[in-house]
């Protein structure tokens, strides 16, 4: 070996090259895929409303009055989707990570990655054929008990309204959220439960004191990951909610309610000219909320150190 030559000194710099290579490659990527969405989405952004008049599926409404309701949707299912997969995902975590024998623990572990690789396809078939009739008894029974309340009033059968679509959603971004918090509970410092514990608390007490404060960051990161992955889906959602383009809270109303991507990949097949620009348009709203939620969810975990598992 010549002296003054480090080991290994070429294959580092290989290695760094094409990690930097790699980083810029995501960005002029991300940067492409924008530039097209901005292009492609001018004319329908910029039409008049005379213009829009051969959009069949506009029904005479203006680009910001047909997205309106969509970006509705897109928000209302993903949050409903949120408020039931995030309690969830916290007690599966904690399960695993804290109250399970070792073996059992990592049984369950590979169950929940394993909903990660279903196909959405899959979700939608389940969702359409197995859920939506047995979701349809309890709907009739909310109607009937708390139909007062406009959230539950004047269901109709069959099931195919917001609330089974984020049901399903729900399950789907399960996975992503349950493993992103099993991995932040785990690498809770074993100094701070072991002091906990020492003072005389229960193993609750130690989670609700030790635990879960250590991992509060980690929690509204994965769940804003979550909520980034149910803008997104398009096939479950489709195959499960009957399309609507109201603004409303009847979650338990076929026909009300559709999200931006669903309602590009049932309108895509047969558009043309300034359809496919307005739908073009459509998924670029989309985008800039789905970059809005990754970019909050990237504050947040910068925010703590700890949540790099640092001790």
């Amino acid at each position: 070996m010549t002296a003054g030559k480090a080991p290994g000194r070429t294959g580092n710099r290989v290695f760094s090259g094409l990690s930097f290579g790699a980083g810029v490659l995501i960005m002029i990527v991300l940067a492409l895929v924008t530039a097209f969405l901005v292009k492609e989405a001018v004319p329908a952004l910029t039409a008049r409303s005379a213009d829009l008049e051969d959009v069949s599926f506009m029904k005479g409404r203006t680009f910001w009055g047909y997205v309106a309701p969509l970006v509705f949707g897109t928000l209302l299912s993903s949050v409903i989707a949120l408020v039931v997969a995030v309690p969830l995902s916290v007690a599966v975590a904690l399960f695993i990570s804290h109250f399970a024998p070792r073996r059992l623990a990592q049984g369950l572990g590979y169950l929940v990655d394993l909903l990660a690789a279903i196909p959405s396809v899959v979700f939608g078939l389940w969702g359409f054929l197995w859920l939506v009739p047995l979701l349809s008894p309890l709907y009739a029974w909310l109607t009937t008990s708390l139909g007062f309340i406009p959230l539950f009033a004047d269901y109709t059968a069959p099931a195919k309204n917001i609330l089974t679509a984020s049901l399903v959603l729900a399950v789907m971004i399960l996975p992503i959220i349950t493993a992103t918090i099993r991995e932040v509970f785990l690498q809770t410092p074993t100094l701070h439960e072991e002091a906990s514990l020492a003072l005389g608390a229960t193993r609750y007490e130690m989670v609700r004191q030790a635990v879960l404060p250590f991992g509060r960051s980690g929690i509204i990161s994965a769940s804003m990951l979550g909520l980034g992955r149910a803008l997104g889906e398009t096939m479950a959602v489709l195959m499960i909610m009957s399309s609507g383009l109201s603004i409303n809270f009847h979650i338990l109303q076929a026909g009300q309610h559709q999200t931006i991507a669903a309602n590009i990949a049932s309108q895509f097949r047969e558009a043309f000219g300034m359809s496919v620009n307005v739908l073009i348009a459509t998924g670029l709203v989309l985008f800039v909320i789905t970059f809005a939620v990754n970019s909050v969810a990237r504050w947040i975990i910068a925010r703590r150190s700890e949540f790099s598992g640092a001790n």
